[in-house]
């Protein structure tokens, strides 16, 4: 189905803010039944209620609630929003999975509607959503976690009716559109976000994934796919038939004779230097990437609710079976294992991403278990101090036990060692997330520590007898896999950046940006630019989603010739206003950018696209698909005042932007 129709975006809008704030209010009730709050628990309380409070007041911790040790009182403010979102989106991603026919009985490996899981669960006098959560944890169990005690501390009778009444009153036209899950998070906070932008107060940990997150429209993420994977495809097809270069009337015939089954080049693009001339890919043939779809890595580090990856799911498996000769199954687990990778700054997104991958890949290959997905949360909070912390090293030595042989007595210590960079790293990784670069720390200090601790702190975990413990076991691992991505290079680095200006940065965010990425502190969005460009390969490209403004703007005057030095441009297509369906008016003004690491070679040119004047995105995709392309010269930039990047393909003419503050 294509994509969420305007009137039942609205309609899944309004229920998922009635659903957040139903589910915060009861979460609330059943954290203040359980005492989590109180210094002690209540005197009535059974013994396992009095476990589950000491596992919600560590998982609290974690995230960031604060105790008062002087009198053992505790926030819950976190842990309330945290069992809210648990039990609304542990139901909808049970009805997503149903309607599409993907929730399996594991016994008979048949398809169960949720009516059915009802029944199902009645038979046991069990609960059909824990059945449901189970049905699909053994399917994808690495998105569907079982034992965390946010699913374990129940909302209220009411509470849970009027949530599945809520489910049950969205179409199921809402569960089989292509865009639906992206759409779900960015509505879940969307009452956050809201509060957050009228208090104008400077923006923390707790309120940036709210305030950053803006949902990518699908024209603009095809556009970037099409021009990178979709050209460097292009410039194989054409080296190996270099007459379609020489003969094709028009783009539409090179798209269609460079297509790959599955995957239709809707937005890719194609110039030729002078009439007569042989076609070529508008953005280049990225000769530096890997020859082979195999060898190609995708990253996308503000990866949000998961879109520009699972549009790179098929492209990517389109690829490797016209490579490789795979089937359509090995294909997308061989793309899951290999090429894609995504970060998150927000743990409840990334979670919402795994399952939007998975999702995707089950709507194409049916129902069977996924490989585990590389995708992690960069900005998971430790909660603990550093000593705290490192007791995790103690306890890894105490699990592997007798198990090591005498080579590795240094065990503890390398764990220590591993656990203490991890810490050092990630102390402030909820307000800088994928701005975190391992790379920097000097030396390769994964290959001697990083490595060994996922498998020891499996062990811890299975074996923690404190919920203080399982929490830190949890976090290591979390954060472990996060610095493994962060320490990377990649093919391609594609994102839609996330907008903060200097004046809303909170001080961590300030001070990070001015001490790192000293051309691009002005604002988030391009320091982010930057750290893309750290993650490309050499010969390696960035696609992103940016604001307009760092292409003109004299503040930006020195990342443009830190751009125009080290990388070659190859595409750049500006949207200006209204680009974002959800955005009204002139307040983000947006441009797309392809720039490849490396010096560009003499002679340069980039593909340039205005689509300034559309009216809105509907026109804006128009003149991406079929609209003129310029190819202005790239050194011609540096000649242009404060090397503004302009469109114009002659230095004397005018500059890209016709109104300039």
């Amino acid at each position: 189905m294509p994509a969420l129709p305007r009137a039942l975006r609205r309609e899944l809008e309004r229920t998922v803010r009635a659903a957040r704030r139903a589910a915060e209010a009861g979460a609330a009730k059943t954290l203040e039944s359980l005492a989590v709050g109180a210094p002690r628990g209540w005197d009535s309380m059974t013994a396992e209620r009095r476990a589950l409070r000491n596992r919600l007041r560590a998982h609290g911790r974690r995230l960031g609630d604060r105790r008062d040790a002087r009198i053992g009182e505790q926030d819950t403010a976190r842990l309330a929003r945290e069992c809210a979102y648990e039990h609304w989106h542990r139901m909808l991603f049970a009805r997503f999975l149903a309607e599409a026919g993907l929730l399996v009985e594991p016994d008979s490996g048949m398809p169960v509607t949720l009516d059915e899981v009802r029944e199902l669960a009645g038979e046991d006098g069990g609960d059909w959503l824990a059945l449901a959560s189970a049905f699909a944890g053994r399917m994808l169990p690495h998105v569907f976690r079982g034992g965390g005690p946010a699913l374990e501390a129940a909302p209220p009778p009411e509470t849970r009716a009027a949530l599945e009444d809520l489910l049950e009153s969205l179409p199921r036209e809402v569960f089989l559109a292509d865009d639906s899950l992206g759409w779900v998070y960015q509505f879940w906070r969307a009452d956050e976000k809201d509060e957050v932008n009228r208090s104008g107060r400077k923006i923390g940990a707790d309120e940036l994934p709210a305030v950053t997150q803006l949902f990518t429209e699908d024209y603009m993420v095809l556009f970037l796919l099409h021009n990178t994977l979709g050209a460097w495809w292009a410039g194989k097809v054409l080296a190996a038939r270099p007459e379609l270069a020489a003969e094709a009337a028009d783009e539409d015939a090179l798209r269609a004779a460079c297509a790959v089954p599955g995957v239709e080049w809707s937005y890719l693009r194609f110039v030729r230097a002078t009439p007569g001339d042989p076609w070529r890919p508008a953005a280049g043939a990225f000769a530096g990437w890997p020859r082979a779809a195999k060898d190609l890595t995708v990253l996308d580090p503000c990866m949000g609710s998961g879109h520009f990856l699972v549009f790179a799911l098929p492209i990517v498996a389109a690829l490797r079976m016209a490579e490789e000769g795979l089937p359509r199954a090995a294909a997308v687990e061989a793309a899951l294992r290999d090429n894609l990778f995504g970060l998150e700054i927000d743990p409840r997104c990334a979670q919402i991403a795994a399952f939007a991958l998975a999702f995707a890949a089950w709507r194409m290959t049916g129902r069977r278990p996924l490989p585990p997905l590389n995708l992690a949360c960069s900005g998971l909070a430790i909660g603990v101090g550093k000593a705290e912390w490192l007791r995790l090293a103690k306890e890894a030595g105490a699990a592997a036990g007798a198990e090591e042989s005498p080579l590795d007595a240094g065990l503890e210590e390398r764990a220590r060692n591993g656990l203490a960079a991890l810490y050092d790293l990630f102390a402030d990784a909820p307000m800088l997330g994928s701005l975190i670069d391992p790379r920097r720390a000097g030396g390769d200090i994964f290959k001697s520590d990083f490595a060994l601790l996922e498998p020891l702190l499996g062990a811890v975990l299975a074996a923690a007898e404190s919920a203080e413990t399982a929490e830190m076991a949890v976090a290591a691992r979390g954060v472990a896999k996060a610095a493994e991505i962060l320490g990377r290079e990649f093919t391609l680095a594609m994102t839609n950046v996330p907008y903060l200006g200097r004046v809303k940065q909170n001080a961590v965010l300030h001070d990070h940006l001015g001490s790192f990425y000293r051309d691009a502190k002005s604002d988030l969005a391009t320091a982010m630019l930057r750290r893309c460009l750290r993650f490309a390969a050499r010969g390696g490209t960035v696609a992103a989603v940016a604001p307009q403004n760092w292409l003109f703007l004299q503040s930006y005057a020195r990342l443009r010739r830190r751009v125009l030095r080290t990388t070659t441009l190859n595409a750049v297509a500006v949207l200006g206003p209204r680009a974002f369906e959800t955005i009204s008016g002139e307040i983000v003004n947006t441009a797309l950018l392809l720039a490849t690491t490396g010096l560009a070679p003499g002679g340069s040119a980039f593909a340039g696209l205005d689509a300034n004047d559309g009216a809105d995105a509907e026109a804006k995709a128009r003149v991406l698909s079929h609209g003129a392309v310029s190819l202005p010269g790239q050194a011609a930039q540096n000649t242009n005042p404060d090397r503004r990047i302009s469109l114009a393909t002659g230095v004397a003419g005018p500059l890209l932007f016709r109104n300039k503050p």
